[in-house]
């Protein structure tokens, strides 16, 4: 294999079905979070409504977190999945009967909106256990010496899911209506539960089965916190999402400030993973590893720029672009961060240190939604977005000046080390 072979985890077959079945998941999860906003949002034509679903969400993501990383480092993971995929099926099903028109029109505005929290509730715990299980059966794919190279390739595959999912939905509510949009969402995850069982079962690495959960659970987050590359880039990405993350206000700017409908919600939800996905693709053929701090930095410092003009822009095509360069950026942090993950993480800890990642990150995108719906509320939509953009810039300056170590950070090493240990 080629040191630099920019198509190297794709050669390994299982790896292309995981492919498959991540972008599934994602096309089907984007598109249904965004269907749900514009239902709840026509319903109630109130921004705070918006921030309540993220909230909705986030509250079970992160408070079964920890106790989901759990099981996952002591589960066979391929099994897993399937119960979670078929969790979010569940789900799906559950909200296209929720929309249908005869419960529509007998049911209350509150008692839809109500129902809909609630299966946005259960969705949070199934996500509790997605992103874990996914994180470690992509280490048992894979040999380590390619780990960088399929992050990238999973990052880019989790874009184009994130990509196409919100577009098709903004142009599915125009075609099909919120109901049969649904019922395409069920279709998805149910190709995904069928794909997922071309790939074998996987030996659990965990050398401590059995062991009791609070000295697990101890153990992952002891981990984490004293691993200072790890805590430091999931903090900086973290605070970044959490205050420059101006997507869940998107439905108010089509709607209300750009006037561009359903069809032009679908291009300015889709713009961020456009960029993110061009940029992704470019760096399997050009990897991130060589100061890989400096870039991290620069990245979220361009995408707190970008947060700022979408905020102040009144044309429609401006704003698209600014969405479509904060997407590079932020694709940019995102391959980093998954990288350092994969590379400094042990094989018997991946299902804990990705939940307290989902803890800092993942979930820091309800929390930014629910941030962005109350801020917007309190001081106006505009004014909203432009005050998180300040505090992205903000926290990478504050980050880059106290963590000298941070701004020299250079995976070089460890993808070195990780070659050696393959061979």
């Amino acid at each position: 294999m080629a040191k630099n072979d920019a198509y190297a985890a794709l050669r390994y077959r299982e790896f292309n079905i995981f492919l498959l079945v991540r972008f599934a998941m994602v096309f089907a999860w984007s598109m249904q979070f965004i269907v749900i906003e514009w239902e709840v949002y026509s319903l109630t034509k109130n921004p705070l409504s918006l921030g309540i679903i993220g909230l909705m969400e986030v509250i079970p993501a992160v408070s079964m977190a920890l106790f989901a990383g759990h099981i996952v480092d002591q589960k066979e993971k391929k099994g897993l999945l399937l119960k979670c995929i078929l969790g979010f099926s569940v789900i799906s099903l559950g909200l296209f009967l929720l929309t249908w028109p005869e419960i529509v029109g007998t049911w209350s505005q509150n008692k839809i909106l109500y129902s809909i929290y609630f299966l946005v509730f259960l969705g949070g715990i199934v996500r509790a256990f997605l992103g874990p299980t996914i994180f470690s059966l992509f280490a048992l794919i894979v040999p380590k010496k390619v780990y960088p190279n399929a992050a990238t390739w999973s990052s880019s595959v989790w874009q184009m899911g994130a990509v196409l999912g919100p577009a098709l939905a903004g142009f599915s509510i125009h075609w099909i209506g919120v109901h049969w949009s649904m019922c395409l969402i069920f279709f998805f995850s149910l190709m995904a539960m069928i794909t997922l069982t071309q790939i074998k079962k996987k030996p659990i690495l965990n050398p401590k089965i059995g062991e009791p959960v609070l000295q697990s659970l101890k153990e992952g987050v002891k981990f984490v916190f004293g691993t200072k590359v790890i805590l430091g880039a999931l903090s900086l990405d973290m605070i970044a999402v959490l205050f420059g993350g101006a997507v869940a206000l998107l439905p108010i700017y089509a709607q209300d400030i750009l006037k561009v409908g359903p069809e032009g919600f679908g291009i300015l939800r889709a713009a961020p993973a456009v960029g993110a996905l061009l940029i992704m693709f470019t760096s399997a053929h050009f990897p991130l590893n060589k100061n890989a701090g400096i870039k991290l930095l620069g990245a979220i410092f361009g995408f707190g720029i970008c947060i700022i003009i979408f905020g102040i822009s009144t044309w429609f095509w401006v704003s698209v672009i600014a969405l479509f360069l904060s997407g590079a950026t932020d694709g940019i942090s995102m391959v980093i961060r998954q990288t350092i993950l994969q590379l400094r993480t042990p094989d018997h800890m991946r299902g804990r240190v990705a939940s307290v990642n989902s803890m800092f990150v993942g979930s820091s995108n309800e929390l930014g939604a629910f941030e962005s719906g109350l801020t917007a509320k309190l001081m106006g939509t505009v004014t909203s977005v432009v005050f998180g953009g300040c505090m992205t810039l903000a926290t990478v300056l504050f980050t880059g000046a106290v963590s000298p170590t941070f701004r020299k950070l250079d995976l070089r090493k460890d993808l070195e080390d990780h070659e050696k240990s393959d061979q």
